[in-house]
């Protein structure tokens, strides 16, 4: 919407305002989360009106606060609290929505989470130079001269540089996390002679986690790396998270939420993922593999075999889990669910190891 913008937070309302009464009445909703076919992030993502009004309409509110600059509305709900959705279904989109304005936007934000707002609040103070307002709370009608409600997004934790304005791409993005948390490796280079490139091993506690991270810590350092082994908590701060990554030429980990972390990574380094089994490649690719190759960081993936899954421990080889996983698939989120919520990764050490030999010689060191 540019001109004559008036938002009233409260009332779910954002109205164009119009010198004559020929779109008068004309009204849309929307709501202001990325990921629109998908039902059970966007049900609790609040609807937001959009509507025209005739500059002589009764009902039309007063400016109470004038604003200079444009405004971007959007929800911090959805699938937010998790670390990939956090970054590939807000902040993104919202780099990709507000970066051509250089800091001079306001941002308004529908069910506003204090906590998820501070979380990421130097990566919002690069692209906001204002405080950030809540959208439901208040009842001041704000005014501004456009108006952007919802956000851009192309795909899957990555841009499409020939759709965004002023060309930005994934670099550009990296850019401004390597200036919000002050990360001083831009470039995975060759280190002091005799020093080992450095291997981030991404741990988790829960499902799909290393059953023998022990054993691969011991392949890595056979292979050539430093490795370095870490598993964020929820009150881990992201700017620790990104330095120790940000420190390291490689990372490595299964599929899942803390792979995103590779956005930290420096050029060039390398992003490994495990798949885990039951048919999951494509999914990976898609959220990580072809996101690593758009941010310029190598990719390799290590597939599992049915005997490295703990899966095997509670079903009998021959069970459909393994003779047809794409099955599972085809029951919906519900059958995949097995694959990725009741399976550990016990890797096998001499396949491992050697893939791991190949990772090392991809670096170019």
């Amino acid at each position: 919407m540019i001109g004559d913008v008036r938002i009233q937070g409260n009332k779910s309302s954002v109205i164009l305002v119009t010198d004559t009464d020929t779109n008068n009445n004309q009204k849309w909703t929307i709501r202001p989360y990325p990921r629109k076919g998908d039902e059970n992030a966007m049900g609790n993502v609040r609807r937001v009106t959009l509507k025209y009004s005739a500059r002589d309409t009764d009902t039309l509110p007063r400016c109470d606060v004038n604003h200079s600059v444009p405004v971007v509305v959007f929800s911090d709900r959805g699938y937010t609290g998790n670390l990939f959705h956090d970054f590939t279904d807000v902040l993104v989109p919202l780099f990709l929505t507000s970066r051509e304005f250089d800091g001079e936007v306001q941002f308004m934000v529908t069910h506003m989470r204090r906590w998820w707002l501070n979380k990421y609040e130097r990566i919002l103070s690069k692209l906001s130079n204002y405080e950030i307002l809540d959208f439901d709370a208040d009842a001041r009608a704000h005014c501004f001269p456009r108006a952007l409600v919802g956000l851009r997004c192309h795909k899957e934790l990555s841009i499409d540089p020939a759709r965004a304005p002023n060309g930005y791409d994934m670099s550009d993005f990296r850019a401004l996390l390597r200036d919000a948390y002050a990360l001083n490796r831009s470039l995975a280079l060759a280190r002091a002679e005799g020093a080992r490139p450095r291997l981030l091993i991404v741990a988790r506690n829960r499902t799909r986690s290393f059953v023998n991270i022990g054993d691969i810590t011991r392949a890595a350092r056979e292979a050539g790396f430093e490795p370095v082994s870490m598993e964020a908590g929820v009150w881990t701060r992201l700017a620790e998270v990104a330095s120790v990554v940000n420190s390291c030429d490689a990372m490595l980990g299964v599929h899942g939420a803390g792979l995103t972390n590779f956005l930290f990574l420096p050029t060039n380094a390398t992003l490994v993922q495990v798949v885990p089994w039951g048919g999951l490649e494509g999914i990976c690719r898609l959220d990580f593999g072809r996101p690593a190759l758009d941010a310029k960081i190598k990719y390799m993936e290590y597939i599992i075999k049915k005997e490295e899954s703990t899966l095997i421990d509670d079903y009998p080889s021959d069970h459909e889990v393994f003779r047809d996983p794409l099955a599972y698939h085809r029951r919906g989120w519900g059958g995949i669910r097995v694959f990725l919520h009741k399976q550990n990764v016990r890797v096998d050490v001499g396949r491992f190891g050697v893939f791991l030999k190949e990772v090392y010689e991809n670096l170019g060191w």
